[in-house]
């Protein structure tokens, strides 16, 4: 888009807001503050370089089959770097601990160091994006149906082991980067069928967790993530959001909220102010379901909206972490990444341009026909100016240009793998 139609355009728009009392300019800077955790996973359906063999599992699944799928970790590298620059602002990288650099020797999970990512912290140096990370406890011939749930103590070990060396590989990345690593735990342990004893597990799990976070550190922050249910895993979860939810806010532990893994009725939007009164902080990760947690590209529906006009609401962004978190490979791959990641944007800056004091005054006086009114006349306002003005000023492509790009790529570096 010409620079002087999105200059022009802003100036109107900019002019439309103030009128309701609201600072376009002061929008764009704090949009600019938000840094989203871009997940590693999207590029390469979620395969990793361990050299475990076989395919994925723990209950999720990756669909299609899109050419150009990265298949090492220079290949990742490249198409982070490329979706990065489609996204206006700073942001980070979510690792999982698949995507460490092991070389061609074979490093078990209980096995891993901070060496074996050394190099994803130079990157992300060289590259400024600071690292998030995640314990992985699918796909390895000791997952099974329970991990940090297993009655068998060599298997629970194995995996308490794992996730205490993923948070000493985030201690360091956080100490490199100055600046706290987010690590996130989430668990695939469950059951097909409900177990006669439900609480048996929860409890190893519950102890489990206890002597994992039994180290403390300073350059690091614990997440702990629920899920409804997963593939083969329909009918328990161990680590439900009720059994997180209560062991966060009795341990002072970061909650994880996937959009993803609620039933498809239940607000994540309406969690958040009971989450940021009883938990210190919390970790989002956005997806979006369709009748399950299918882990479809984030798109600027009414969810979307709804969660984003909830952080700003509750002023929280600086308690609240935004990470994306779905794997779509039935399209180019770079623009799952890119379209998932303006649309969070996108839906965070409309949050921002809302008249909040207005609506509150309403609100405060009971005029209801007046704040429902203004919420709905909101919707047609030129918010996409102020976000054309946003890509502007971190030279990044306004409105649709990015899909030339994406195209030009695919083109020129995706289609040439085999």
């Amino acid at each position: 888009m010409k620079e002087n139609i999105i200059k022009q355009s802003y100036e109107i728009a900019k002019e439309r807001y103030a009128e309701l009392g609201v600072d376009a300019d002061k929008a764009i800077s704090a949009l600019g503050k938000i840094s989203l955790s871009l997940h590693c996973w999207q590029a390469d359906d979620v395969a990793g370089f361990e050299n475990q063999g076989g395919g994925l599992t723990g209950g999720i699944q990756v669909t299609g089959n899109y050419p150009g799928r990265a298949r090492n970790i220079d290949e990742l590298r490249t198409d982070i770097v490329k979706a990065k620059s489609l996204i206006p602002g700073v942001h980070r990288l979510n690792l999982h601990e698949i995507y460490g650099e092991f070389g061609d020797k074979a490093v078990d999970r209980d096995e891993v160091e901070p060496k074996h990512f050394q190099s994803w912290m130079e990157w992300g140096k060289d590259n400024n994006m600071k690292l998030d990370f995640n314990s992985t406890s699918f796909s390895h011939p000791k997952s099974g149906n329970l991990t940090l749930a297993n009655p068998d103590k060599a298997i629970r070990d194995f995996w308490i082991e794992h996730t205490k060396r993923c948070r000493k590989i985030s201690e360091a990345m956080g100490k490199f980067q100055g600046d706290p690593c987010i690590m996130n735990l989430w668990i695939h342990d469950g059951s097909k069928e409900v177990p006669v004893n439900r609480m048996k597990y929860r409890r190893i799990l519950e102890q489990s967790l206890d002597e994992i976070f039994t180290t403390k550190y300073k350059n690091m922050k614990d997440c702990i993530e629920a899920k409804l249910f997963g593939i083969g895993l329909e009918s328990y979860t161990v680590g439900s959001y009720d059994f997180y939810l209560g062991y966060g806010a009795k341990k002072g532990k970061i909650v994880t909220l996937d959009t993803g893994h609620f039933h498809l009725t239940e607000s994540v939007a309406d969690k958040l102010s009971s989450l940021l009164l009883f938990t210190p902080e919390v970790m989002l990760h956005v997806s979006r379901p369709i009748r399950w947690d299918s882990d479809h590209v984030v798109i600027l529906n009414d969810d979307l909206q709804d969660l984003a006009r909830e952080i700003i609401r509750c002023d929280a962004l600086d308690r609240i972490h935004i990470g994306l978190d779905y794997f779509d490979a039935t399209i180019n791959r770079i623009g799952a990444y890119v379209i998932g990641s303006r649309s969070t944007q996108k839906a965070l800056l409309t949050a921002l341009l809302e008249p909040q004091k207005k609506l509150l005054q309403y609100e405060a006086k009971d005029r209801l026909f007046q704040r429902l009114a203004l919420q709905e006349e909101l919707k047609s306002m030129p918010w996409n100016a102020v976000w054309d003005m946003f890509c502007l000023q971190n030279d990044t492509p306004a409105a649709d240009d990015y899909i030339a790009d994406i195209e030009k790529y695919e083109k020129e570096v995706t289609s040439k793998r085999k």
